[in-house]
């Protein structure tokens, strides 16, 4: 009973439903502002609500984290400037079909999509927290690292040309992402002796730059064409489109849970394997993926909002945190004189499904608040050019600077703009780049913790990797897909078909 209490009070108690939905509100549009990161907003509030109760600063906090998480899709669907990395993957056909005129359309199927991956999240951190937590539990440094190499195999899925394009792509975003000091032995790599790289290379910074600021030098290119017109006949997706996409978004809502249970991933590497595995599965798209496909919007979008769920499921049972958000309420219900981990469901049971009770309802409100505002938000899309292109580079601007209150971060972006623009220009993807940088510091560091647990053996490191059934799956999954990616395979495919033909 006291559970079920606990459950409703967000939605009895006008106070923290306001609280939640005021979050939600502001969420969305810090998370649709490329650089303002959902994780600054949050550590910020730590300090406006040190002396508050702790069900309305966990109420404001869970709020400003849901509705950041789909913001992000704003901003990329309408200027290819995501505004999160989880919504890289949102952007490779929501700009597509902004560009057509279907922004209303995009809008309105994440925001639709998000909202059913959401729910999903929350009904399997209420039902299942201790079963997803105990796997998540299971995962070894060596585990994490094939995870990593598997994420890093995705550049086929991020690679609409070359595939030996999108490789070097990915393997220039490894090797941006390990300049700077190394974490474990403090050695200097790829600085060159320039002090100005010792911190390494912010990866909001590479982010904004790659699709902002070359997105602008490429409009510059089309200065004199006249805007697309947006058709906004509609805004909420049939029944029949949410039905169609379903099943998909069922499948990648559970990639986004279980991704999202384990500590140190996240929603963007969550979104990513999703809209491979949409790729994948989806045999016959009405229109092709990386022009518009209605698949590579529901994928990412189920899945990076299916991960918030998940991130709390380590969180509240075992103390650890899934990403850097929940790190941050870890110290917040510390200050608040909680104890997150395996005592708060015995002792403390009723926070456990308060946080539950204000996630729906966080979930909610972002549904209404993403279905509202749409038409005013494509009329950017269909700004001049002389005005949208300077709007573009000044979000650009104050999104790097933004991160480290540094101009260091605002070189590098315009750096990394000029570069990124060269490599639209000669066909190389922009996504394995940042799909690398993001990457990096996981396969680094598992590596090495992975190798140094067996006491630098390779023979043993293979030999674990094939004694552990999780690790023996991970192992074939990397290989199946790195096969599945070369010609040899793709000409094997041609060669059956014809046969059976």
């Amino acid at each position: 009973m006291d559970t079920l209490m606990a459950f409703l009070t967000v939605f009895t108690q006008p106070q923290l439903f306001l609280l939640v939905g005021v979050g939600t509100f502001a969420g969305v549009y810090v998370g649709a502002i490329p650089g303002l990161s959902v994780t600054m907003a949050v550590s910020i509030l730590i300090s406006f609500t040190f002396s508050w109760e702790v069900y309305p600063a966990i109420a404001l906090m869970i709020g400003i984290y849901m509705g950041g998480v789909y913001g992000g899709s704003r901003t990329a669907i309408l200027l290819n400037i995501p505004g999160a990395p989880s919504a890289i993957a949102t952007a490779m056909d929501g700009y597509p079909m902004a560009q057509k005129g279907e922004a209303g359309t995009a809008i309105g199927v994440t925001t639709v999509m998000s909202f059913i991956g959401g729910f999903i999240g929350i009904i399997v951190l209420a039902l299942a927290a201790p079963f997803v937590s105990d796997f998540a539990l299971g995962f070894q440094p060596r585990d994490y690292m094939l995870l990593a190499v598997l994420g890093i195999l995705l550049v086929g899925s991020l690679s609409t040309g070359s595939l030996v394009k999108g490789i070097f792509a990915g393997a220039l975003g490894i090797a941006i992402g390990a300049v700077g000091r190394d974490p474990l032995t403090f050695a200097e790599r790829f600085t060159f002796d320039f002090r100005l790289l010792e911190g390494g290379i912010s990866f909001i910074a590479v982010m904004i730059g790659m699709f902002g600021v070359s997105e602008a030098l490429m409009q510059l290119q089309h200065a004199d064409k006249t805007a697309v017109r947006q058709k906004i006949s509609r805004i909420v997706p049939s029944w029949r489109t949410v039905r169609k996409h379903l099943p998909l978004s069922l499948q990648t809502s559970s990639i986004g849970v279980i991704i999202g249970a384990l500590p140190g991933t996240g929603g963007d590497i969550a979104a990513l394997m999703a809209y491979d595995h949409a790729k994948r599965v989806t045999r016959n798209p009405e229109v092709p993926f990386g022009q518009g496909a209605m698949e590579g919007l529901v994928a990412p979008e189920t899945a990076n909002n299916a991960a918030v769920g998940g991130a709390f499921i380590p969180m509240l049972t075992l103390g650890i945190p899934g990403d850097a958000v929940t790190a941050i309420m870890i110290g917040a219900l510390f200050i608040h004189g909680m104890n997150p981990g395996p005592m708060l469901m015995i002792d403390q049971p009723q926070m456990f499904w308060f946080i539950v009770g204000a996630l729906c309802v966080a979930n909610c409100f972002m549904l209404l608040f993403g279905l509202t505002g749409i038409k005013l938000f494509t009329k950017i899309v269909e700004m001049p050019r002389a005005v949208l292109i300077p709007l573009i580079m000044l979000l650009s601007i104050v999104g790097a600077y933004a991160v480290n209150n540094a101009i260091t971060d605002v070189y590098w972006m315009l750096a990394f703009g000029v570069f990124g623009y060269f490599m639209r220009h000669y066909g190389y993807p922009l996504g394995p780049v940042i799909l690398g940088v993001i990457l990096s510091r996981l396969l680094d560091d598992n590596w090495r913790r992975a190798i140094i647990s067996e006491r630098e053996d390779l023979w043993r490191f293979l030999g674990g990797i094939l004694s552990s059934p999780l690790s023996a799956v991970l192992f074939v999954a990397v290989i199946l897909i790195f096969v599945s990616q070369t010609p040899f395979w793709a000409r094997g495919k041609a060669m059956l078909r014809k046969g059976k033909a």
